[in-house]
């Protein structure tokens, strides 16, 4: 797969290994729409290649993924509408769950920053290897945005999946996700890539088609109980919460606009801060 250094991804194959690298570390590897699209392309070739076994995820810098760009989706004074909204929505949940429905393994090492829409990311994966410096979080109901991919209950138990969403914390240490049920192991800082690499040449010499197979089987299991369904019932309720100009996310973005993304945040964060 062609590589231009001007991409917001890089992708390197080797033994069977597909190393895919979120690659905008400035912006703490925030989603923009040309990321979007290049990782769609990437989840299409990965399909039809014979070259690739296995698919690992990381990103380049100090943070996995922070989610979708919010001062891209900030650049508007007004929200879209319902129509719009679901087809912005729609596309964000395929583009995520693109990693679980991938029909060879993917592996997410995770280090830094793991959070909303990268933490669905991470967590879509087929396994999940993160550093001790990881932290991971669901912080959208701090700014009235809703849950754009509601995969934390099937990963965990409803009591802690609401947890997290409800106080939004965005502070889970890779040792609480790892007593969660979220993650597979926690590494030493510097270690998750390796580590993830390593697991993944291990399952990349695995007969092919017995392993796409097995994990055919895993996957329609959580289809059987209801997981498509109850993602899609949660999406239609996240393109009623977008569809919103709720007060919190009118002053989140007017802050945003004015005052700059960081400003944004500070205001957010300080409404949960300690006395």
């Amino acid at each position: 797969m062609p590589v231009e250094k001007d991409e917001t991804i890089t992708v390197d194959v080797k033994s069977g290994v597909c190393v895919v690298t979120l690659n905008r570390p400035g912006k703490l590897n925030a989603i923009n729409e040309k990321m979007s699209d290049e990782l769609r392309a990437v989840h299409r070739w990965v399909e039809k290649s014979e070259s690739v076994n296995v698919v690992v995820l990381n990103g380049n810098g100090r943070a996995f993924c922070v989610g979708f760009d919010l001062q891209e989706a900030d650049d508007s004074d007004s929200i879209p509408g319902v129509l719009e909204n679901r087809k912005i929505l729609e596309s964000d949940l395929e583009l995520i769950m693109g990693f679980w429905h991938c029909s060879k393994p993917t592996i997410s090492a995770v280090q830094g920053y793991c959070l909303a829409g990268g933490c669905e990311l991470a967590l879509a994966c087929d396994i999940t290897i993160a550093a001790e410096n990881a932290y991971f979080g669901e912080p959208e109901l701090r700014f009235g945005v809703g849950i754009g991919c509601m995969i934390l209950p099937w990963l965990t138990g409803p009591k802690q999946a609401k947890e997290l969403y409800f106080t939004g914390n965005d502070r889970v240490t890779a040792q609480r996700a790892l007593s969660m049920g979220l993650i597979n192991q926690v590494v030493p800082e510097g270690d998750a890539l390796r580590k993830a690499l390593e697991m993944a040449r291990e399952i990349a010499v695995m007969d092919t088609d017995a392993m796409m197979m097995t994990k055919k089987a895993v996957n329609r299991s959580y289809e059987i109980m209801g997981m498509q369904q109850g993602m899609s019932m949660a999406l239609d309720i996240d393109v009623e919460i977008a569809s919103m100009d709720t007060p919190d996310r009118r002053m989140f973005r007017e802050i945003s606009q004015r005052d700059g993304l960081k400003a944004a945040i500070a205001w957010r964060d300080a409404r949960f801060s300690e006395d």
